[in-house]
């Protein structure tokens, strides 16, 4: 591999902007520059710029545009939907409402949760995961209260690349709620003045690792809310999406403007959600993608379990994102390897982008029971569709060494 190449394995942490995405973006970072709120023409340009990336994100979807609200990233749309969600709970009188979640969301869900939570503004309830990473649905069914305002479950893990089962989850919400009050075995509350409504509990899903490669059509997966990031799909920084369901009632917590029909306040980054659109569109122009991926990442799998002893798959192997390898090398510090591979060229990660340079074990991995030393030994290779597999063999030809190395300063397996 020449010294001047560069191998890009982090695409769960960002992507590379796709020219055509890039070309659609860059007349609104010029000449086409106005607010969408002004009512001249440079104003109008940028609504009318706006109205039709609203319309390419609805149609991946299977939504109306009234359905589409932008945001400025995926963690403000999960914040969005947590916090909007008890917010109107609250005005129509639930005391302390209660969300389900599971141990393994990003902190973009558990985070806001944690925080309600610790100010005892809400209940909470953390799902534990199997070893591959999955939910149970039925302990997920026994743990739904009459006063259980949001279940939130990302649809594919940032970390492992587990796929949770979605639209199963969605019918076991949608068929409680369709049943009376008093047919359902719900745990009793403490919110004595609560009637339970249609609403409840809502459903909300993280789709942001799971755009490039699942079926995100929210009438199929049957969710209420549903997030959304530019960065994960070739698309910009600085823009999210968050899908509400008509008639799903939440809160804004951004003040101080009417843009996105008074969810969102704050003028509208035009550039950004333009590229929004764009990248969903050039998603559904590239379905061939995940098989490809797919390809190369049981290259890249079969080649690490076949070249290096003692060494572990994270999460599921049938249940998984196509781009996804999360493996675990005994005898060697992830950070090390990281490094290691760095010097050599090639991009990777430990585990989420949001925390890399916290020493702490991934609280995914430790959810998955494999223990603290197994952890801290765990690297994540993400593809991407840029990646070739010339680049996979020059990996595959680099890491035994570098693991060799490694454990050989340890001390394991010398």
């Amino acid at each position: 591999m020449p010294k001047t190449s560069k191998i890009y394995l982090d695409n769960a942490a960002t992507t590379k902007i796709d020219k055509k995405v890039f070309e659609a973006m860059e007349p609104y970072l010029q000449e086409d520059f106005g607010n969408a709120s002004s009512l001249h023409y440079f104003g109008e340009k940028a609504h009318e710029a706006i109205s039709k990336a609203r319309n390419q994100v609805a149609d991946f979807l299977g939504c109306s545009a009234l359905e589409v609200f932008f945001t400025g990233s995926a963690t403000e749309s999960d914040n969005l939907a947590i916090f909007g969600v008890v917010r109107s709970a609250k005005k129509k009188g639930i005391v302390k409402p209660h969300i389900i979640t599971c141990s393994i969301e990003h902190p973009a869900v558990l985070e806001p949760i944690k925080h309600l939570e610790k100010n005892g503004e809400i209940e909470a309830t953390y799902l534990p995961v199997d070893k591959e990473g999955i939910i149970n649905i039925h302990e997920l069914a026994e743990n739904i209260r009459e006063n259980t305002v949001l279940v939130s479950i990302m649809y594919a893990n940032n970390e492992i690349g587990t796929i949770e089962p979605i639209a199963h989850i969605a019918q076991l919400i949608g068929n409680l709620r369709n049943t009376q009050s008093k047919n359902l075995n719900f745990k009793q509350s403490q919110n004595a003045n609560f009637q339970n409504s249609k609403q409840y509990p809502i459903f909300h899903c993280d789709a942001v690792q799971a755009a490039n490669y699942l079926d995100c059509n929210v009438e199929k997966l049957g969710v209420d809310l549903l997030t959304l990031s530019a960065h994960k799909i070739y698309g910009p920084k600085g823009v999210g999406v968050l899908y509400k369901k008509n008639g799903i009632d939440i809160e804004p917590f951004v003040l101080g403007g009417h843009q996105e029909r008074g969810l969102r306040a704050g003028t509208e980054n035009v550039p950004a959600i333009v590229g929004m659109g764009a990248a969903v569109e050039q998603i559904q122009h590239e379905k061939r993608q995940a098989a490809s991926l797919l390809k190369l990442r049981d290259k890249l799998l079969e080649g690490i379990l076949k070249t290096i002893p003692h060494t572990h798959l994270n999460g599921s192997r049938k249940n998984r994102l196509p781009n996804n390898v999360n493996i675990s090398f005994e005898g060697a510090e992830g950070e090390s390897i990281l490094m290691a591979l760095n010097e050599k060229g090639v991009a990777v990660s430990t585990g989420s982008a949001c925390s890399s340079g916290n020493l702490t074990p991934s609280h995914v991995l430790m959810a998955l029971g494999i223990g603290v030393e197994r952890a801290h030994s765990a690297i994540r290779f993400t593809l991407g569709k840029y990646n070739t597999e010339k680049e996979i063999d020059y990996v595959l030809k680099v890491l035994p060494d570098i693991i060799y190395r490694l454990r050989k300063i340890s001390g394991r397996f010398s």
